[in-house]
């Protein structure tokens, strides 16, 4: 797979693209709203290192009370990758949610590599979380 070639390593321990984690999509609405949404820089709040954005206070607020129920997995870094020992940038539209938790991938190619051993790959992505940080 092409992902590997372009793995890496991280060394924030939630995946920042665009000054916010996850490219500023609000993590509420996933569960939500199923689907991804552009959150706003007016509507925010700082944790695990990282500001995220929010469509709505309601979403923030959700996500105040409870962020280990509404934040990715894995910091928000590619569970494909993960699972396999490094670290990869995600696609907002990637997504899928498991047992109430949400996983983003690289891009839905590999996502589609990912659903297929799913299990497996969750187990994997969980035992080198987080030693793929830096």
């Amino acid at each position: 797979m092409l992902l590997k070639s372009i793995g890496m390593f991280a060394t924030r321990a939630v995946y920042v693209s665009d000054g916010a984690a996850i490219g500023g999509y609000d993590p509420v609405a996933y569960f939500v709203d199923s689907k991804p949404v552009k959150g706003s820089k007016e509507i925010f709040e700082d944790w695990n290192g990282a500001r995220w954005l929010f469509v709505s206070t309601e979403n923030r607020d959700r996500f105040r009370n409870a962020p280990e129920q509404y934040a990715p997995q894995f910091g928000g870094y590619c569970a494909y990758a993960v699972s396999h020992e490094y670290t990869a940038k995600t696609d907002p539209a990637a997504f899928t949610i498991v047992d109430d938790k949400l996983y983003l991938n690289y891009d839905l190619d590999t996502q589609k590599e990912w659903l297929a051993q799913r299990d497996t790959f969750i187990t994997d992505g969980h035992r080198n979380w987080p030693k793929v940080l830096w």
